[in-house]
């Protein structure tokens, strides 16, 4: 697998990352830049911080990213922030709600935050946490007594969603590379 220039297991490329930015007209402003490193091996070593300009930058654990807090080993706390809801659910479950008001809210607290830019981090996930956040959905099934869609089928209507707002937009930098197939019958 070829590395990006960018994304190097040495600081070696700083002076490029510099260059990188002047030529495209970006300001680095480097008081705000912040570093994560993301270090799979075993054998894990201490990384010093990248100097930019003479400047170092802060070495961060975790991250907020449009909305998605991600931690240096990837992963994302969703699992407890839904299951945090739980509670509230059944409460309303207990005050002998409707499953239609009970459904309403659970799309609005709970699969709002399982599908929070669910296009870019679940086809990552690994089997567990598939099964995980799964069991998230099975349960609030349980709780409201109505067949909720599974995290997949959530995934999967998202990112035909999102094809078919591209493929709508000619303006959107994406368009040309979506084709439309049609089906002879």
């Amino acid at each position: 697998m070829t590395r990006p220039w960018w994304v190097s297991s040495n600081k070696d490329n700083e002076s490029e990352l510099v260059s990188w930015c002047k030529v495209n007209n970006l300001y680095l402003n480097v008081d705000k830049t912040k570093e994560m490193i993301d270090d799979f091996r075993r054998a894990r070593q201490d990384h010093s911080p990248l100097a930019i300009n003479g400047s170092s930058m802060e070495i961060i654990k975790n991250i907020k990213f449009l909305g998605v807090h991600i931690a240096e080993n990837l992963t994302c706390s969703i699992t407890k922030r839904a299951q945090q809801r739980f509670y509230f659910l059944r409460k309303l479950r207990k005050a002998h709600l409707p499953s239609p008001i009970l459904t309403t809210f659970y799309r609005g607290t709970v699969e709002s935050i399982l599908s929070s830019c669910i296009i870019s981090w679940f086809g990552n996930c690994t089997a567990f946490d598939c099964k995980t956040l799964q069991r998230i959905v099975r349960t609030d099934e349980k709780i409201i007594g109505v067949s909720l869609p599974s995290i997949t089928n959530i995934y999967i209507t998202r990112c035909i969603q999102k094809a078919t707002n591209i493929v709508k937009d000619p303006t959107h930098p994406s368009h040309e590379l979506f084709t439309l197939f049609h089906l002879e019958e």
